[in-house]
């Protein structure tokens, strides 16, 4: 079996083709591929805080299309139910018998547009399904396909008829990201881009379903050597003395971080892992899960990202 490079020490070329064909509809973002295919090899889940128009949903699309799995699309708004999320039992009178009918969250790619317009009953909906790939309803388990990936939205400057994302939820997602506005040259191809409508539905997928297992069960195997995984120890410890923080990461966090690090290795064509990979990804995979002092007593802004920015320049990474 591979171990995820290539012949010359480059990333598996099925992941380049994967990058390459989602770069090709979603235009300008490189950075924001990279984390959202490091969620996939990581088996976790995305939160996306941005403004509408960037492209949210041509990214979700997108990536269920490189991977050649099903997507499901639910606008959640304060009136949706639980079971219009997971499904429900239907009475069928052919035999006087109850059948579970799945709901939309049983697809590969999920996208969950503006999760914080629905009820949190209705956001509990989705603990289960995210933390352990399957749903319960009157007694019965089902499990969700596989791969399973959530990528939730909201957007970070509409506050009004909200319902924020409590602690726990936030925990599920393995990153936190925020796409932001194009170029002008990059919005200019956009522009063009807009008489070519079909260019999303001609890309051919480049993975299957065992293939996108078999890549994160390679993430599993790359290795960390113990100063490795003692800074991430080191970078978590920190965030639980900050000054700043009265919720410091929990040892889910530091877990995240670690497989996060695993998965930008796997990217870059490496069978182990640096230290420079969590470092990379630690504000992505961190700063969602913590509670800033400031934002908590309505004293000053949401400053998790800058805190989690000077703990990575205060730790010193191994050699």
């Amino acid at each position: 079996m591979s171990d995820g490079r290539g012949a010359t020490g480059e990333p598996d070329p099925r992941l380049a083709a994967v990058r390459s064909g989602i770069e090709g509809v979603f235009v300008g973002r490189p950075a924001t591929v990279r984390q959202v295919l490091v969620a996939v090899l990581s088996g976790g889940h995305l939160l996306v805080e941005d403004v509408p128009g960037v492209g949210k949903t041509t990214l979700a699309r997108a990536l269920a299309r490189a991977l050649g799995g099903t997507f499901s699309r639910i606008q959640f708004t304060p009136d949706l139910l639980p079971t219009d999320v997971v499904g429900a039992s239907v009475f069928d009178a052919r035999d006087a018998s109850f059948r579970f009918r799945p709901g939309p969250v049983f697809s590969n790619v999920v996208l969950a547009d503006e999760i914080n317009r629905a009820t949190p009953r209705t956001q509990a909906a989705l603990l289960e399904a995210m933390g352990e790939g399957q749903v319960s309803v009157d007694g019965a388990t089902h499990p969700l396909p596989r791969p399973f990936v959530v990528i939730a939205t909201q957007n970070p400057h509409e506050f009004e008829g909200t319902f924020p994302l409590p602690e726990s939820q936030l925990d599920r997602f393995l990153l936190r990201l925020r796409i932001g506005y194009p170029s002008p040259e990059d919005e200019r191809r956009i522009l063009h881009g807009q008489d070519d409508p079909g260019a999303l539905e001609r890309m051919a997928a480049v993975l299957d379903g065992p293939s996108v297992l078999d890549l994160q069960e390679r993430t599993r195997r790359v290795r960390v050597e113990d100063a490795v995984a003692d800074y991430v120890l080191r970078i978590a410890a920190e965030t639980r003395r900050s000054p700043s923080l009265s919720l410091g990461a929990s040892p889910r966090a530091s877990a995240m971080l670690y497989r996060a690090g695993q998965a930008l290795a796997v990217l870059e064509g490496r069978d182990y892992c640096v230290p420079d990979d969590p470092k990379r990804m630690a504000v992505a995979v961190l700063a969602h899960r913590l509670v800033s002092r400031a934002a908590a007593g309505g004293d000053g802004p949401d400053d998790r990202e800058d805190v989690v920015r000077r703990i990575l320049e205060a730790v010193e990474a191994p050699s």
